[in-house]
């Protein structure tokens, strides 16, 4: 293995991390793999809240440990948050039903219903792994595939925050349920901190594609996740270009603009250990594939459409008519949703970029905690406002609101009962949500383009709107006319839901999900959009045009889950700036390569 630097002597744990859309998991798949090759016992885990592990083995996985039929010494799990939610609610309610008052017990219940505590239940399993050695015995080594950066350093600044929350708390019980488990809280949360900053038990993988965003993305979350205390970390640069012989434009253009990200790369990031893995002609889904990732000798899967040539469906729109059908609407919400790293912060700014240049009021905003939408347009833009929900300010300003309002009316001692209660760290739902609903409302009067977080944490947003929603429900009398952000939503005219993938198989599972997901809240999407395609490219290397071929099973897929689909070729440079993002708007991909060359 020593041809693979970041899996020179592996500790216990190792954590694959980085922007969404970089690899993550077809490289963790892959080590595990590989390590099992060599004889190594490996437990695979999942934190992500969209987690697509099972889908690469073709293997169902779910909230328990389940070995892989097809690669022995391998277990994976995928921490479902869903499943942890409701094992949580029960362990605190069941022993109470019966002792206390039906409307206490249904009380406890509502607080336990929201994304705080899916977080804190899927957060319990994976201390869980790291805090108590009897839990992962069996194995040597334990590979967790981590949520998008954003969601990962949330999950990872936990630890300290719990154990500095459980030492100087003195409030409620809040959404950690009885007093009484406090103290083993404590213990697991202080022992998943020491593993996690102890470099002979754990290695911080920061994975990025060789790309500036993600290189500086990946710079970010070293220097946070670093002062946590993890010092152990290596760099792994995922799917550069191998250079093309033959001369092909785009194939080259992309080789260049990837060198100059490498030449630029964060200064922080330049010591680390570093491996590069180029870029494969086809998708990183099963055994075959897996194996390739990481030794170039192995056998590649056959290229099943090597008679086929990469044809767009014919009904497939070009991003321009999409903004055609928003506009005609008037003012409204556009939600940009899907996978990490499928583009929906270039879908977004392109969006509402073209909504202002056609003379519209357009507030373009994130709730993204690892999205820089300035850094992605990189000009001020008439009629175009940018904005994000800081979490850290939502939280200040949510703190000192509560204080004001309810602690006025509390003696010293609930004051400080109550100032305490609020620095849980479940206090960032509430703010969150708070500062959502209020662009949700803004909608009426503008167009409000959101650039969402990462599928999972975003379908926790809307679990907090729902429970909003019901809430709101029970406290109005019949007759009251009263209007939700959840009802928005549902509004076709007033919400348009853009669902974003790339032309592969495990973004289009994973839009797949959340399409259905969507529909149980009652929300239908308005559009699929087909992001950095290379069959609406054309490339003329044989190279780029295996890659293009193996885009048909998912484009043909996509056609089949909605009747409004636009495609967005892959572009000589990056969409970055209002000139390149402009150009992804243009009547035709032909017009869009031809704007942005480089």
């Amino acid at each position: 293995m020593t041809a693979l630097p970041f899996l020179d002597n592996p500790p216990r744990f190792l954590f694959f991390t980085g922007k969404g859309g970089v690899g993550k998991t077809s490289l963790a798949c892959a080590t595990a793999v590989r390590l099992t090759g060599a004889g190594r016992r490996v437990l695979l885990v999942s934190t992500d809240p969209a987690s697509n592990v099972g889908q690469v083995f073709g293997a169902t996985i779910g909230n328990t440990i389940t070995a892989i039929p097809d690669v022995p010494l391998l277990s994976a799990l995928e921490i479902d948050p869903q499943q942890a939610a409701d094992a949580y609610r029960a362990q605190i309610i069941d022993p109470v039903r019966g002792l206390l008052p039906t409307a206490e017990v249904d009380a406890m219940t509502e607080q336990l219903s929201g994304a705080c505590t899916t977080e804190i239940a899927s957060f319990n399993e994976f201390t869980s792994l790291l805090a108590d050695p009897q839990a992962t015995a069996d194995y040597d080594h334990v590979l967790f595939d981590t949520a998008p950066t954003g969601h990962t350093i949330r999950l990872l600044q936990l630890p300290g925050e719990w154990t500095t929350y459980l030492s100087d708390g003195k409030g409620d019980v809040s959404c950690l349920g009885p007093v009484a488990g406090l103290d083993r809280l404590r213990h697991d949360y202080r022992g998943a901190l020491e593993a996690l900053t102890d470099p002979s038990r754990t290695r911080l993988v920061l994975v990025a594609r060789p790309q500036r965003s993600a290189l500086g993305e990946a710079g970010r979350t070293y220097a946070e996740l670093l002062e946590l205390g993890m010092s152990d970390a290596h760099l792994v640069v995922n799917g550069g270009m191998p250079h093309d012989a033959a001369g092909d434009p785009l194939a080259a253009a992309v080789e260049s603009r990837e060198a100059i990200a490498l030449q630029d790369l964060p200064a922080n990031l330049r010591p680390l250990p570093r491996t590069t893995i180029p870029l494969l002609p086809f998708n990183t889904v099963g055994l075959g594939a897996l194996r390739s990732l990481l030794d170039a000798a192995a056998p590649p899967p056959p290229d099943t459409g090597s008679a086929t040539s990469a044809t767009v469906p014919d009904d497939f729109a070009v991003l321009h008519s999409l903004v055609d059908g928003i506009e005609a609407d008037g003012p409204s919400l556009v939600m940009c949703m899907g996978k990490g790293g499928v583009g929906k912060t270039t879908v977004a700014a392109a969006v509402a970029l073209e909504l202002a240049r056609r003379g519209h009021e357009v507030l373009l905003s994130t709730t993204d905690p690892a999205a820089h939408l300035t850094e992605t347009l990189q000009a001020d833009v008439e009629h175009l406002t940018v904005s994000r929900i800081d979490p850290e300010h939502a939280i200040t300003q949510y703190r000192e609101r509560v204080m004001a309002g309810k602690g006025s009316a509390l003696d010293d001692a609930g004051r400080a009962v109550l100032a305490e209660d609020l620095k849980s760290p479940c206090t960032d739902e509430v703010a969150v949500f708070q500062q959502f609903s209020h662009l949700v409302f803004q909608s009426r009067r503008k167009f409000v383009v959101l650039d969402t977080a990462p599928t999972g944490h975003t379908l926790l947003l809307l679990d907090a709107t729902g429970s909003y929603h019901r809430e709101i429900t029970r406290q109005m009398s019949e007759g009251t006319r009263y209007t939700t952000p959840l009802m928005r939503l549902q509004d076709p005219h007033q919400t348009k839901v853009l669902l974003i993938t790339l032309a592969e198989t495990t973004p289009v599972q994973e839009a797949e999900e959340l399409q259905g997901d969507l529909a149980r809240a009652g929300i239908t999407p308005y559009a699929w959009v087909v992001n950095n395609s290379l069959a609406a490219a054309a490339p003329s290397s044989a190279f780029l045009q295996a890659r293009a071929r193996a885009e048909l099973p998912s484009l043909a897929r996509v056609a089949e889950l909605c009747g409004r689909v636009a495609i967005v070729p892959m572009l000589a440079r990056e969409p970055v700036g209002t000139a390149a993002l402009s150009a992804l708007t243009q009547q035709s991909a032909t017009e869009a390569q031809l704007a942005h060359a480089p």
